[in-house]
C-alpha cells in the first residue's frame, strides 16, 4: 500500500470550528479507510477524498478504531451506498459497533449525568441524543492479535485499549506512519495522551502508546489534532515518564 491520503474533515459546531482525521491507505488492490466521522457525513468525505484525487467508490474496507459515534457515525450511510465496502473492527468492539451492547459512551455519560450542575444537564441531554441517534452496522471481518489476514500485508494492527476496551491504532509501513485513532490526541501541533475526560482506563491507555516505541515511526497521526512529525519516539517517551 504505496499513499497515505489524510483528509481534513472542517465544520461548525455550536459556532466553533471542529477538525478531525479520517485516513486512507491506497493500495494496489485494497483501499481502506480509518474512521469515518460523524452521522450526516458521507458527501463530506466524499468531496474530501475527491479533492484528495481519490474516488470514494474505489474504498475496500473502513478501519473502525473504536466506537465512539465520531468515528463511527457515517458507516450506516456509506454502507447504504457502497455495501461492497467492508467493516473492520477488534473483536471487543464488533457488539458496540453492531449495537448488540450499548455504548459504553452513553453508559458513560449516563452514569455521571446525576452530578451535574442543573446547567448542564441539559446540553448532557443533547449529547446523549446524538449517541442514541446513531445508526449500527455488521463487522464483517474482526481483528484479532491471533489472525493472519492478507489485507494487512502492508499495515500493522497496534490493540491500543484504554480510551476504549476494544481500541486499535494502525502503523502504515510504507510512510512509517501510526494512525492512533484516539489512542494520542494532538493540539497547536503538540502531542498528548488521550484525552482523560473520555477515556475510560487511563492506565492502561497510557501503557497502550508505549507499544509505539517498537516501530519504526517517523511521524503520528492523531484523528483530533492531525499529522504530528519530527521526533516523535522522544515526544512519547516524555509522554511516558
Amino acid at each position: 500500500m504505496d499513499k497515505l491520503i489524510i483528509l481534513n474533515i472542517t465544520f461548525l459546531r455550536d459556532g466553533e470550528e471542529v477538525i478531525f482525521h479520517p485516513a486512507i491507505i491506497v493500495g494496489d488492490k485494497e483501499n481502506i479507510m480509518i474512521d469515518c466521522g460523524y452521522p450526516g457525513f458521507l458527501l463530506i468525505l466524499e468531496t474530501e477524498a475527491q479533492k484528495n484525487d481519490f474516488d470514494f467508490s474505489k474504498l475496500t474496507k473502513i478501519i473502525v478504531t473504536h466506537h465512539d459515534h465520531d468515528h463511527i457515525g457515517a458507516l450506516y450511510e456509506i454502507k447504504e451506498k457502497y455495501p461492497h465496502i467492508k467493516i473492520v473492527s477488534s473483536t471487543i468492539e464488533k457488539p458496540y459497533i453492531e449495537g448488540t451492547k450499548k455504548s459504553l459512551r452513553l453508559l458513560q455519560t449516563e452514569k455521571i449525568f446525576p452530578n451535574l450542575a442543573p446547567e448542564l444537564q441539559e446540553e448532557a441531554l443533547e449529547f446523549q441524543k446524538i449517541l442514541e441517534s446513531v445508526k449500527y452496522v455488521p463487522v464483517d471481518i474482526t481483528i484479532d492479535n491471533d489472525k493472519e489476514i492478507d489485507f494487512l500485508e502492508d499495515i500493522d494492527i497496534i490493540h491500543t485499549p484504554g480510551h476504549m476496551p476494544g481500541h486499535i491504532s494502525v502503523y502504515h509501513k510504507k510512510s512509517k506512519t501510526i494512525i492512533t485513532g484516539d489512542a494520542m490526541v494532538a493540539e497547536d501541533g503538540i502531542l498528548h495522551m488521550a484525552n482523560p475526560q473520555y477515556t475510560l482506563d487511563l492506565i492502561r491507555a497510557k501503557e497502550s502508546i508505549r507499544q509505539f516505541l517498537d516501530y519504526d515511526v517517523e511521524q503520528i497521526l492523531c484523528y483530533h489534532g492531525g499529522l504530528i512529525t519530527g521526533d516523535v519516539k522522544s515526544i512519547i517517551k516524555k509522554l511516558l515518564k
